[in-house]
């Protein structure tokens, strides 16, 4: 089996921080999102990745470079995006065998082994993972015959048939190619997966349903960001790789390799990366400090914060996502006040 993993798109609904940098490589628990999706496809057994390619190309490949993968990786770049089904037509080269399509942006908590193995018995030309979900007009939504087969799949519908989500985990064999091939555009002037595999259903092939049993995040927003971070981090256990000096340590705490924890209470679960430097602050539950960065004088709580930013004097933070080389502190200047320089598509609350 062979693995196609999508990191391409805009990341619109991120914006400021996806102006600089791929979506999928927002950290969630310092890792990439991108990186859960890889080790996901490998546990289920894919011995080649392909990865869908956007805008930031480099920046991906850069980032997934830096890690020694047990299997061989292959960067397909798409150009203008048209939709899931378009990668499909993209990579069509790659994809000559049976292959997991896998979006980028997803986690899911316990992986995809059991749905790899339901495809394989089943032997059904697609399967499709599903889970329930409050807001079905966010995702595409299947409608299930009475055996819990899917009738059919309608994307982002205003009337959605049921409250079942495509979690963005497809399991296919090498006939999708065909269907993506005999769709059209929809109204959203895309080649949508969701239309491909209702070709399958209506041409008499079989398209099974897998449920997901544990926590699934599409972690496209701010607030599915933070979601993600604390599921994950309620499971970690915590590790000691760096210095404490005249601090509390209380729960599950993972300090990295260099990393110092001077005169402060950090509070578990939580993270402190590498060569990171926590003084005089407080670090509360569900809070990700990257790699490299700096503290002090602060309280931060259920907060992502990236590699390299200092944060200084700066009183409460939190629930705030704060990107790389970010620098903010204490005014110690007249005239006293909030000073900001802030980009497109921020959102800030003093």
């Amino acid at each position: 089996m062979k693995a196609l993993i999508l990191s391409g798109g805009s990341g619109t609904r991120l914006r400021p921080l996806t102006y600089s940098q791929q979506k999928q490589l927002i950290p969630v628990a310092n890792r990439p999102v991108l990186f859960y999706a890889i080790e996901d496809v490998i546990e289920a057994g894919a011995e080649e990745i392909g990865i869908i390619l956007g805008p930031n190309k480099e920046q991906v490949m850069e980032t997934v470079r830096s890690v020694d993968w047990p299997v061989p990786i292959r960067f397909i770049y798409q150009g203008e995006p048209k939709g899931l089904a378009h990668t499909i037509l993209v990579a069509e080269d790659f994809l000559d065998e049976d292959f997991v399509m896998y979006l980028g942006d997803n986690i899911l908590r316990d992986g995809i082994v059991n749905h790899e193995k339901r495809f394989r018995a089943t032997n059904s030309s697609a399967s499709v993972l599903l889970t329930p979900v409050d807001d079905p007009q966010r995702f595409g939504v299947a409608d299930l015959n009475p055996d819990g087969s899917i009738r059919r799949l309608v994307e982002k519908p205003k009337e959605p048939p049921s409250n079942f989500a495509l979690v963005g985990v497809y399991f296919f064999t090498p006939t999708i190619i065909q269907a993506c091939k005999s769709i059209t555009p929809s109204w959203r002037n895309e080649l949508e997966i969701t239309d491909a595999i209702q070709w399958l259903i209506e041409h008499g092939y079989k398209v099974d349903a897998s449920f997901v049993e544990g926590w699934w995040k599409d972690t496209g927003k701010p607030e599915d960001i933070f979601d993600a971070n604390r599921l994950i981090l309620d499971d970690i256990d915590g590790r000691c790789e760096g210095e404490v000096e005249e601090s509390r340590i209380l729960g599950r705490v993972v300090m990295e390799k260099g990393a110092r924890i001077i005169r402060s209470v950090v509070k578990g679960p939580c993270i402190i990366g590498e060569r990171s430097t926590i003084s005089d602050s407080y670090i509360g539950p569900y809070t990700s400090i990257g790699i490299g960065c700096r503290i002090s004088g602060t309280e931060i709580e259920d907060s992502i914060v990236m590699d390299e930013s200092s944060i200084l004097n700066a009183g409460k933070v939190v629930e705030s996502l704060i990107g790389r080389n970010v620098r903010i502190r204490e005014c110690d200047s007249l005239p006293r006040g909030s000073r900001l320089i802030v980009g497109d598509n921020s959102d800030i609350s003093l």
